[in-house]
């Protein structure tokens, strides 16, 4: 409630500061022009069933002041959306109330160090609190009920029955990564809660991750008031020299790039990516932010056509992007679903199968692994932007510069723990342990763009470059398991209308083609490991120290523009994965559009890489049995992973958001009346 105090009265004091009176009359306007839309937009995903029925109605409003005092061209614009999506009720199986529910892992089999399990050799049984099939294991944990039963490893540290209580039951729960790789071995295993936040609050990040079933369904009505897209007031100071100052202040979109699908200088808003991962119209997936902007506008200045300055405020507290939380039928990189899994395990406990990389499962207490807390900054006033923009001899161009709080959460290692192979707790720092505090590092972003246009070959160019300091990183050589690296990001892109005659003969067809590119400048990997044991794989940070992807639009135009056939194209050569979405839009009169399409993925996948489950986190107890049993010195401290690869849990940064969303294949079917 206290947000949305804060949000109305900065919005208030800013209309009537631009207005520069008190007690402006909507009926002194001059005129007032609204637009929008009633939309009904569904998505079914294979093997899956609904997983988008979302229902939409958008109101847009611009209302002209005229002049008032020093100001001129004053007006008053507003976005108003109002979103429910059914799919949380239609399909709740899957993603509703009813999602999740008991699980169980293999018992072991053959296992190879460096890959996982080959094959199970004896049937199914509860590790942890997970339940097989055969009734009387129901709510084991720790030692088996039984001789010769099957079970976690009991720890010292680890009461038998204190996870599988009230407070964390067998129910409710899905394998982490089970929507990206068929395979149950690749990697640690663990389970995070799917249900909404008011059902199940297991896992739930405060403030961050915490949705209940009324705001997944209904996204708009938050306590950040996300159903006010849009309530800012333009105005104008003109000078006497023909200059002049555009001043703005609200709740707006302020649009940096000149590129579609992933974003290099359009850094200034967050995005939701819960709606539909990377694919989602950045117009409508951009969060609103109430900010200040200025732009002192030049005009032609010597060998300028154009040219302007802009001073962007952010005047609320920082927001990070919506990457979905745990659950959701849209989870970018699956961040959402690991997030919730080591919040449920630092919070309750829980069971880490895999767990040092030798096929164990073990049962965890709390305050061993997992998420702690979650540290978002406070601080309104301290995102701060400027650019330079202007055209010069027919070139368009901008020079940008940023500091702001990163959207992206980074996971920082290092919290003090407890050691679950003692039975008293220590509350200490152990290197390399899965023990983290999500922090959202501060950010300064160098950067410009350009476009143009050639005529010789009837071309259009857009050029992104943008320069990054404070990025953070997960990297297993380090003992909090993350770093900091320098990054350059940059994208080339043409357009071009381009007559294909077999597609039609009387029109061009849009040809637009993007490639982005991504250099980490600290990237770090290694062959051997911090006690200078010999890996044999590579160990670090897993994302890429340089990937690429490449996007490719084909638009088309047919009968007098009323129905348009598009089909997009991507793919992320690390991840080696792509994604083809073809549509066609019909538009049977200029109220109705309908959009009907597919969205599918295919390539690798998820991918393997160092998944520190190898580390010798709790020395001597998590070293290798064969260096422990050999009485290697090293087992007595602590060192960095050995390299065993797997797909999880560090594996999505290496696949991206198209190789994580492999199994993603959906027909999309929107339907809208504009008024």
């Amino acid at each position: 409630m206290r947000n949305r105090r804060v949000l109305r009265r900065s919005l208030l004091a800013g209309a009537v500061a631009m207005l520069g009176f008190s007690g402006a009359q909507v009926s002194a306007a001059e005129s007032v022009e609204t637009r929008g839309f009633v939309e009904h937009s569904s998505h079914v995903r294979d093997g899956i069933g609904l997983t988008r029925f979302r229902n939409r109605v958008q109101f847009e409003f611009n209302m002209d002041a005229g002049d008032r005092g020093i100001f001129s061209d004053v007006s008053i614009n507003g976005t108003i959306r109002a979103t429910y999506d059914g799919v949380y009720d239609l399909n709740d199986d899957e993603f509703g109330d009813d999602s999740g529910g008991s699980l169980s892992f293999p018992a072991p089999g053959n296992f190879d160090f460096f890959h996982g399990f080959l094959a199970p050799t004896v049937p199914p049984f509860p590790l942890g609190p997970f339940v097989s099939d055969n009734p009387s294991y129901a709510g084991v944990f720790g030692p088996p009920p039984i001789a010769g039963g099957g079970g976690a490893i009991p720890l010292p540290g680890v009461p038998g029955g204190t996870i599988n209580g009230s407070a964390n039951p067998n129910e409710g729960l899905k394998f982490l990564g089970a929507d990206v790789h068929n395979n149950p071995y690749g990697g640690g295993v663990l389970a995070y809660p799917s249900r909404p936040c008011d059902d199940d609050s297991r896992g739930c990040l405060k403030d961050y991750m915490d949705a209940d079933l009324d705001e997944l369904r209904m996204p708009d009505f938050n306590d950040n008031l996300d159903f006010l897209r849009e309530l800012y007031i333009d105005a104008t100071i003109p000078f006497s020299n023909g200059h002049e100052l555009g001043v703005s202040i609200g709740r707006k979109q302020v649009v940096w790039g000149r590129t579609d699908l992933f974003r290099v200088l359009d850094i200034v808003n967050p995005v939701d990516f819960s709606a539909n991962n990377i694919f989602e119209e950045l117009e409508d997936a951009r969060i609103p932010m109430l900010m200040l902007t200025s732009e002192y506008r030049m005009g032609s200045v010597g060998a300028f056509d154009d040219l302007n300055f802009q001073l962007v405020w952010k005047l609320e507290k920082p927001r990070p992007h919506n990457l979905g939380q745990g659950g959701q039928p849209y989870a970018i990189l699956g961040a959402g679903n690991l997030f919730r899994a080591l919040s449920n395990c630092w919070d309750n406990g829980c069971t880490f199968w895999n767990f040092p990389g030798t096929g164990l499962a073990v049962d965890f207490p709390t305050n061993v692994i997992g998420i702690r807390d979650v540290n978002r900054p406070s601080d309104a006033f301290k995102e701060v932007g400027f650019r330079v923009e202007g055209v010069l001899k027919g070139v368009g161009f901008s020079l940008n510069a940023m500091t702001y709080f990163s959207q992206l959460p980074s996971l920082r290692g290092g919290v003090l723990a407890d050691n679950p192979f003692t039975p008293n707790p220590e509350a200490q720092f152990y290197p390399y342990n899965f023990g983290f505090d999500i922090e959202f590092p501060r950010i300064d972003l160098v950067g410009g763009s350009a476009d143009f246009y050639v005529e010789s070959i009837k071309s259009a160019f857009r050029i992104e470059l943008a320069y990054t300091s404070g990025e953070e990183f997960a990297n297993t050589m380090e003992e909090r398991l993350f770093s900091e690296s320098d990054v350059v990001r940059w994208v080339v892109g043409i357009d071009r209308p381009t007559f294909i005659p077999f597609l039609n003969k009387n029109r061009s067809i849009l040809v637009s083609a993007q490639l982005f590119g991504q250099h980490l400048l600290d990237h770090e990997e290694a062959s051997v490991n911090s006690a200078g044991i010999p890996t044999g794989r590579k160990i670090g940070m897993p994302d890429w120290e340089n990937n690429y992807i490449f996007t490719l639009l084909l638009q088309a135009n047919y009968m007098n523009d009323r129905v348009t056939p598009q089909i997009i194209t991507a793919w992320d050569f690390g991840a080696r994965s792509g994604a083809v979405a073809p549509t066609v839009t019909w538009k049977p009169d200029n109220n109705w559009v309908v959009t009907a399409g597919f969205n599918i993925k295919w390539g690798e996948g998820g991918r393997e890489y160092d998944d520190n489950l190898s580390a010798n986190i709790f020395a001597p107890f998590t070293c290798p049995p064969p260096m422990l049993l050999g009485g290697a010195p090293e087992c007595f401290s602590s060192f960095s992973s050995l390299g065993k690869k797997a797909i999880e849990p560090l594996g999505r940064f290496r696949a991206g958001p198209i190789g994580n969303a492999i199994n993603e294949d959906e027909f999309q079917l929107t339907v809208r009346y504009q008024f």
